[in-house]
């Protein structure tokens, strides 16, 4: 057994300059560590049947839902259904890192807006 952290995760640049790294990468669950620099955002979506549990570990996220926003900090925890679309966006002007585990993969299951 090894331990997993950024420093030796497979990882992967989305959108303009966002990282990601797979800490956990099956067919039943994944986790990956993800940061978004200040303004950054992805698009809005919603997986199919994925649920989601996303963690920030430092800085400051919006998740914006079709029927509202729920500010996050560090240390703060959401959990997303299946169906619902959302959009993990950084307003602020410091990156946010953050914790997104999905039970099953999202590998497939993403549908954007």
């Amino acid at each position: 057994m090894q331990t997993v952290s950024i420093s030796n995760a497979e990882h992967y640049v989305w959108g303009e300059a966002c990282d990601g790294w797979h800490l956990l990468k099956r067919g039943d669950m994944s986790v990956i560590q993800e940061c978004i620099p200040a303004g950054g955002s992805e698009a809005m979506h919603y997986h199919t049947a994925a649920r989601q549990f996303f963690f920030v570990l430092e800085g400051e996220a919006t998740l914006v839902f079709e029927d509202g926003e729920v500010e996050m900090k560090k240390g703060d925890g959401l959990e997303i259904p299946p169906q619902t679309r959302h959009q993990f966006t950084n307003r602020s002007e410091a990156d946010v890192s953050f914790l997104v585990l999905s039970v099953p993969t999202t590998r497939g299951d993403r549908v954007n807006v």
